[in-house]
């Protein structure tokens, strides 16, 4: 889906893709939703629903505008930075406690941060400020499903969230999609800024295979997390990386250099440590529990 996106970001604008991928996506999703009945929707926690939504939607617009300028290894990389910031927000905002080994996690995940975008070569490139800002903003959005993910139901939070991109999406198409403001020469701004345009026929099987391919993600962690615990599924997100890597290099002819390469193994090490510090810390209170 993302590799999609990247091809599609030179000719569409950003809310458009949003927009179509998230109304095809609650086309497919929301008879699956409503099999749990509507008092599944109910919610006392509005607020809480509207920041959530709000995180999650700034989080894909900021990487997909990264996506734009950036090559697809790197730019995915930087978003896998989110479980080090995850730590820190958890310790930070919910009391959470940690051992040495998750603060090690968080140096080893910094160090590959500043290596995939190397702010001491002779060039920066500003636009991995996208990637980065989603990466902060879906630690946010973590945070905040942790908090309210005990009282509230999985087809409410699934609803609240694509609501969130349909309506942000619409509200920018309001705003900049006649492409009143477009005309920049940076291609992540422009991506932002551009004009609502009628698709290409060579186009809608891209733009119907980003919706589809959102509502089966969905589906998949949905059927995944109800089958296995959180702790064993989530080293499988960082099968991504590979994937990044291949897609990039198959589609856009990219391949990070060695640094940057360094970079990207040692952010997938640090979301490691994390995973792997959090398993050993579930054990141990297991064993507390049942020693008492």
């Amino acid at each position: 889906m993302d590799t999609m996106i990247k091809m599609l970001s030179g000719g569409y604008a950003l809310h458009q893709l949003v927009f179509i991928r998230a109304a095809i996506s609650l086309v497919i999703l929301l008879p699956v939703l409503f099999r749990h009945g509507i008092m599944a929707l109910h919610t006392r926690r509005p607020g809480a629903h509207i920041l959530r939504g709000l995180l999650l939607v700034i989080a894909n617009m900021t990487f997909f505008t990264g996506l734009a300028s950036l090559p697809l290894a790197q730019a995915s990389a930087l978003v896998f930075f989110a479980p080090v910031i995850i730590t820190v927000f958890s310790w930070y905002f919910l009391g959470e406690q940690f051992g040495p080994f998750r603060w090690l996690a968080v140096l080893v995940g910094l160090t590959g941060m500043i290596l995939v975008v190397q702010p001491f070569s002779a060039r920066i490139e500003l636009a991995y400020l996208w990637p980065l800002a989603a990466a902060f903003c879906y630690a946010g959005f973590a945070t905040v499903t942790r908090h309210i993910g005990n009282t509230e139901s999985a087809p409410l939070l699934a609803v609240t969230a694509q609501g969130a991109f349909l309506l942000v999406s619409v509200l920018m198409g309001l705003v900049v999609g006649g492409g009143q403001f477009a005309g920049h020469t940076d291609p992540g701004i422009e991506f932002i800024l551009r004009a609502w345009r009628w698709p290409a026929s060579s186009d809608m099987i891209y733009l119907a295979a980003i919706g589809v391919l959102s509502a089966i993600t969905a589906l998949s962690i949905s059927a995944a997390y109800r089958s296995a615990q959180a702790s064993l599924l989530a080293p499988f997100e960082y099968s991504n990386l590979p994937l990044v890597l291949l897609w990039g290099y198959l589609v856009f002819n990219e391949f990070p250099n060695t640094i940057a390469l360094l970079g990207i193994v040692l952010i997938a090490t640090g979301g490691f440590v994390v995973w792997l510090d959090g398993k050993r810390l579930a054990r141990r209170a297991s064993a507390q529990t049942m020693g008492r």
